[in-house]
């Protein structure tokens, strides 16, 4: 691992190590292992959006360390933390997009970043050499399918859309019949930004991914939920929502630079099961960063001695 990744990482995660994890390392100072220590420590992991599960099997595992090496100094908890919050995530799986066209569904509510960080991963997925074609079936929100053509004529990638307040399923229907005809490699269709709470909406969802399947069976290959670090806790119950509609397979987590929350990493992962594919670390197309649990620990407790 480079230090311009480890650099980029602790420069993009600096709101939440000075917000939550940087105040960890200011109270183990010299004070002695007490019931405070767990108290303390228990209260901060919450607040960084770690999440209950995830904060109670850390607290007992640093316990139980305490108890196995006869720690006394809250200090010596320093090591003992960065294990075991590194040994609670997991490394992204490569994604290797076997199939011809691979299909890929973005979904995720209005305003968590859903469009802009599907038209990234195009990007990113052309200069390895792919070539990718968009569908615009985010169809009730006209912004929407402005905004992905614009995407698509900055990196030169065609955009198939519809009318506004069309059906979205058929524009996911002629995006993939249109990646067939043309041979593309990866195929990234946005989808509307369904809030949680709308059963028709979540059903309309449903109807395009079994649409996609229609087109090209054994599709869509992947789906990517794209959440949004900075609104913590109520993107986890908007996440359950997707993955109990559709068959979500990975997390792209946006504006992870932008929140004080960045402990709901831990969560997504115990809570939810699924991989975080990428995050988030600024407004540039290149500060999608693969999602790297060794840089991410590094950035959050930089401050730690």
């Amino acid at each position: 691992m480079t230090d311009n990744v480890i650099n980029k990482w602790k420069s993009g995660l600096a709101r939440t190590r000075k917000t939550t994890f940087g105040r960890i390392s200011n109270f183990l100072g010299t004070s002695q292992i007490d019931a405070d220590t767990w108290d303390d420590l228990e209260a901060l992991f919450i607040q960084a959006d770690m999440g209950l599960e995830a904060t109670e099997e850390i607290i007992d595992a640093l316990k139980g360390r305490v108890q196995e090496e006869g720690f006394t100094q809250a200090s010596e908890l320093v090591e003992a933390i960065r294990a075991e919050m590194l040994a609670r995530l997991d490394s992204p799986p490569e994604l290797t997009f076997t199939e011809q066209p691979s299909v890929v569904l973005i979904v995720g509510v209005n305003g968590s970043g859903k469009t802009t960080n599907m038209a990234k991963l195009g990007g990113r997925f052309q200069d390895q050499g792919k070539t990718v074609i968009f569908g615009a079936a985010d169809t009730f929100r006209a912004a929407a399918i402005d905004q992905l053509q614009i995407w698509g004529d900055r990196l030169n990638i065609s955009v198939i859309a519809g009318q506004p307040e069309g059906d979205p399923g058929a524009v996911a229907y002629d995006t993939v019949q249109a990646a067939i005809a043309r041979k593309m490699d990866i195929v990234m269709i946005d989808t509307a930004g369904r809030l949680h709470t709308r059963f028709n909406l979540m059903e309309e969802l449903k109807k395009v991914h079994r649409v996609v399947g229609k087109a090209l069976p054994g599709s869509p290959h992947a789906v990517w939920l794209v959440m949004d670090a900075t609104t913590g806790q109520n993107a986890m119950h908007q996440a359950k929502a997707f993955k109990e509609a559709i068959n979500v397979t990975g997390v792209i987590l946006a504006k992870l630079d932008s929140s004080a929350r960045g402990g709901m990493v831990f969560a997504i992962q115990r809570e939810l099961g699924l991989p975080i594919l990428y995050a988030g670390l600024g407004e540039k197309a290149e500060d999608l960063e693969p999602f790297n649990p060794e840089a991410f620990i590094e950035g959050i407790l930089a401050d730690f001695t």
